[in-house]
């Protein structure tokens, strides 16, 4: 065995021989770091045959449910796809003090509770402050939770074998260096990704399966810090998005071999932990006494991965005393807001040169799909009317350039989701198909603006 010196790119990972100022791979300057690596002399590398007893037929592999863990954290299984896979590798990223550190305590306790050995393996912090979270977000601490404060993979490595626990968690990859590495320091791709490698391996054995999460850190960019192998190396990839002064918090997968991608689930914040929100459709609209009609506050239906969720949204129009007025969405693009103002000026008949608009909705989700487009709308005509808009009335459409209105994907999904929560009235656009009945709900169907601003508006 001998150490060799070879030079990395720590933006993509080129290796080198010989030092470059820039790399020529990704074409960045000043990222070739040296490392030393362990070789073996005098060895060529001889690829083994697989025996012939481990191939198999696809259709002869059997599956079971039983191979996922359902822990007792509802919008944590909806993200993994229903349950943990004994097998797999997630790596959970987010802004400092989003709750990473929390939210794997507590899934830590709950697997620990339904009879998993745990092994809790910190970089960043010591034994006695994750004893202080624990006691503070935990009633009782298992006695199956075990926790090592350690920067050596060897030695976590080393305490696996020791314990044999079912479940790993590293807090964080990035913190961690393997010593056949001297060369690269804690953070650098080549240890990130080698420690990544020894964590994978350990997870996919297939006389020990374990499931193994990573904690991975973000950069200003709001995108996981490392190189983007370790997103592929990985099965689950899942953010959590929120603000550090704000309750809500949304856990979202952006990658999932085993279940749906762009799944999201919905957590609150609070001193003990972070607690599951089963029912946001009921989070994200305002409860009002007596069935109020507040102007400028519209329904609709959106899709948050296969979830439909009701979504309120609110707008405010005001006199604009300047001669360009504000058009401010906090929920959504700048340049959709103005076409959808453009559109409710000319093909709606209702002048807005002269007022400010503010869009936002009930707890800050961002309005990505097209189907709220009408009730973007709604919600502007509603505050200019100044008359509010039934709270059993739900708009779900696109509308056109053209004044008319389009179909949505998924519409029998929502019309189940507003005729479950009891409201009676929805709009949709006409020609959208079979939709089925419904046991209290009302389908309107229109084929312009026109015909829903004036049938909402002018006839009650």
């Amino acid at each position: 065995m001998k150490k060799k010196t070879i030079y990395v790119c720590n933006n993509c990972e080129y290796e080198s021989i010989g030092y470059m100022g820039k790399c020529p791979e990704c074409n960045s300057w000043n990222t070739m770091e040296e490392t030393q690596v362990v070789s073996s002399k005098g060895k060529s590398s001889k690829r083994q045959s697989r025996k012939k007893e481990d191939i198999k037929r696809l259709n002869e592999i059997k599956i079971s449910n039983s191979d996922r863990i359902v822990t007792s954290i509802g919008e944590f299984n909806r993200v993994m796809g229903g349950g943990i896979i004994k097998d797999s590798v997630t790596i959970l990223s987010a802004k400092p003090g989003a709750g990473k550190s929390t939210l794997l305590l507590q899934v830590t306790d709950d697997l620990a509770n339904l009879g998993f050995k745990v092994l809790y393996a910190s970089g960043e912090e010591s034994e006695s402050q994750i004893k202080a979270r624990a006691d503070r977000i935990l009633k009782k601490i298992n006695s199956d939770v075990w926790v090592v404060s350690d920067n050596s993979l060897d030695n976590i490595l080393d305490t696996v074998e020791t314990i044999d626990p079912d479940i790993i968690i590293v807090d964080s990859i990035q913190t961690f260096t393997l010593d056949a590495f001297p060369g690269s320091r804690a953070g650098s791709p080549t240890q990130t990704m080698e420690c990544a490698y020894q964590l994978v391996k350990r997870a996919k054995n297939v006389k020990r399966p374990r499931a193994v999460f990573l904690v991975g850190q973000m950069t200003k960019a709001d995108e996981l810090a490392g190189v983007r192998a370790l997103e592929h190396l990985v099965d689950t990839v899942l953010i959590i998005d929120g603000e550090s002064g704000e309750e809500l918090r949304t856990l979202l997968t952006t990658k999932n071999r085993y279940g749906s991608t762009g799944e999201m689930g919905f957590f609150n914040m609070g001193e003990k932990g972070m607690v599951s929100i089963d029912n946001p459709s009921e989070y994200f609209m305002t409860q009002r006494e007596n069935d109020s009609m507040i102007s400028g506050s519209a329904l609709t239906v959106v899709r948050e991965g296969t979830r439909p969720i009701i979504l309120e949204i609110e707008s405010l129009v005001s006199p604009s005393f300047t001669p360009y007025p504000s058009r401010i969405g906090e929920s959504m693009r700048k340049e959709q807001l103005n076409t959808l103002i453009s559109i409710l000026e000319q093909r709606g008949d209702i002048k807005l040169y002269d007022k400010n608009v503010v869009i936002k909705t009930t707890g800050g989700i961002s309005l990505k799909e097209q189907a709220s487009n009408l009730a973007v709308i709604m919600s502007i005509a509603s505050s200019i009317f100044q008359k509010g808009i039934p709270s059993d009335t739900v708009f779900i459409s696109d509308v056109g350039l053209t004044g008319e209105l389009k179909r949505v994907p998924s519409l029998q999904v929502r019309l189940k989701e507003i005729d479950r929560m009891g409201f009676k009235r929805a709009y949709i656009a006409k020609g959208s198909g079979q939709i089925g009945k419904f046991k209290n709900l009302e389908i309107i169907e229109c084929s312009i603006l026109k015909e829903v601003i004036s049938h909402t508006f002018k006839k009650r």
